[in-house]
């Protein structure tokens, strides 16, 4: 008997990696603020966590700035940016099989769910998930915590042992212990692995393949 029965995905840096659109889109908005930025690594801290989060964070933007600059780089990752993506090795090949073991598939992520929709949709895999939660256009619900604790509560009939996070950045880890769910820190996208070390997943993970056989791997005797 499966102890796991409904797995959460993040979606950027755990399903895809989304560097060129996320980066590229963070520059040109910093550009219309007046601020040129042209390493695109440096902008790498943006993938993962809310935004308005890493523009204070990164560049001291006030809240009224912050906002502008989401606009701006709403204008073009809607345009483009979102579709500057490409799909982790063997990520489709896990997702299939997992829905074959008639695991229950969630995406937890904290970029607004019309654009998580129609990023799944583009690479064919929405097919896969029961259910996409990410955050409002607004802002509101941005924070993995939050996000989680709402698909938690969509499935009242399961206990908490029975959720599991898969995520790539601390901000998955510690919404997953703050709700008190397992996870899995993975460490082939944008978090190091001291990032992850020091978030205390259940369990880490080095390659797509291993999130099947830890899922698997992990039955009520």
């Amino acid at each position: 008997m499966d102890k796991y029965k409904i797995i959460l995905f993040d979606l950027d840096g755990t399903l895809s990696d989304p560097k060129i659109g996320i980066t590229k889109s963070v520059q040109y908005a910093l550009e219309k603020l007046g601020i040129i930025e042209t390493n695109l690594d440096k902008l790498e801290c943006f993938i993962g966590p809310p935004l308005q989060v890493s523009f204070a964070e990164y560049y001291r933007l006030n809240e009224e700035t912050a906002l502008k600059a989401i606009d701006f780089y709403r204008e073009r990752f809607k345009q483009k940016g979102m579709f500057e993506n490409v799909l982790y090795h063997n990520i489709p090949t896990l997702l299939k099989s997992l829905k074959e073991q008639e695991y229950t598939l969630i995406v937890a992520t904290s970029k607004p769910t019309v654009f998580s929709e129609q990023i799944l949709h583009y690479f064919n895999i929405d097919q896969y998930f029961d259910y996409i939660v990410g955050s409002n256009l607004d802002g509101t619900r941005s924070s993995k915590t939050e996000i989680i604790q709402y698909i938690i509560d969509k499935y009242k009939e399961f206990s908490l042992d029975n959720f599991i996070m898969v995520g790539d950045r601390k901000h998955d880890i510690i919404g997953a212990n703050n709700v008190g769910i397992d996870s899995i820190g993975v460490t082939y996208g944008y978090g190091s692995s001291e990032e992850l070390s020091q978030s205390h997943p259940t369990f880490i993970v080095h390659r797509v393949d291993e999130i099947k056989d830890i899922v698997m791997a992990n039955k009520v005797k």
